[in-house]
């Protein structure tokens, strides 16, 4: 049974179709690519599934059932989490905060509630750990390099349990050693039977870690096939219109 199906989803703003007819399944622990020039209907699609904003026509099923989300709660309590460019860190907080925000363990001391930062801090230690992760629960975001960002945004996702995890260009704008670092987490996901949906520009990062590449074009899918078939060239030429689709 697959993880996600979409079936002919679309979304209009307006006059605008952002996504048209879009229809695509996913299974458990699959990493796919989703490619696209901007403006293409990525983060759309991608947001359409996070539970952003309902999808105008088409039907969603996940984990077996149909679903219609109203908002991003409804996705994250189904098994859907998202991993934004931005990652959406505090910066003055650490590592295990980060993991916990919004999700916070308590503790009792008479009619008083508490933080309890030492159950957070262990159980962010080995989410880091299961991530071969060299980030520490106590380091604190504004101090770490982009690839321990990663894997803080990462472990949050853990956190929840997540079943499909959808990565908005987690690779931009880090050092090489730390693309290495975030790809590498993302092939532990798929160790844990997470399935991922990466979101990127970069070739070698996408036929690095995905077994399928999916290509957006105008709001249209015109490739979903698997990266041992393709090449770089021939995304690139599907991305820019030179190849109508594969």
């Amino acid at each position: 049974m697959s993880l996600l199906e979409l079936k002919n989803i679309s979304r209009q703003f307006g006059a605008i179709h952002a996504v048209e007819d879009v229809s695509f399944k996913i299974e458990p622990g699959e990493i796919v690519g989703l490619m696209g020039d901007n403006g293409a209907g990525k983060s759309t699609l991608v947001k359409m599934i996070a539970g952003n904003f309902p999808a105008s026509s088409g039907r969603m099923i996940f984990d077996g059932k149909e679903v219609e989300f109203s908002q991003p709660s409804d996705a994250r309590r189904a098994g859907i989490e998202i991993v934004y460019q931005d990652l959406a860190l505090c910066d003055n907080l650490s590592a295990a905060a980060n993991v916990f925000l919004g999700r916070e363990i308590m503790r009792s001391v008479g009619p008083f509630k508490f933080l309890d930062h030492r159950k957070m801090r262990e159980r962010a230690a080995e989410l880091f750990r299961e991530l071969q992760s060299e980030t520490r629960p106590r380091d604190v975001v504004k101090r770490m390099s982009g690839g321990q960002r990663q894997a803080v945004a990462i472990a949050r996702t853990r956190l929840a349990d997540a079943k499909l995890v959808l990565m908005d260009e987690p690779t931009a704008a880090i050092s090489v050693r730390q693309v290495a670092e975030v790809l590498a987490l993302i092939k532990r996901l798929k160790e844990r039977g997470v399935a991922v949906i990466l979101i990127s520009h970069r070739m070698p990062d996408v036929f690095g870690v995905c077994e399928r590449i999916m290509v957006l074009r105008r709001g249209h899918l015109v490739a979903n096939k698997l990266a041992s078939t393709s090449s770089p060239e021939e995304i690139t030429a599907l991305i820019v219109g030179a190849k109508a689709a594969a």
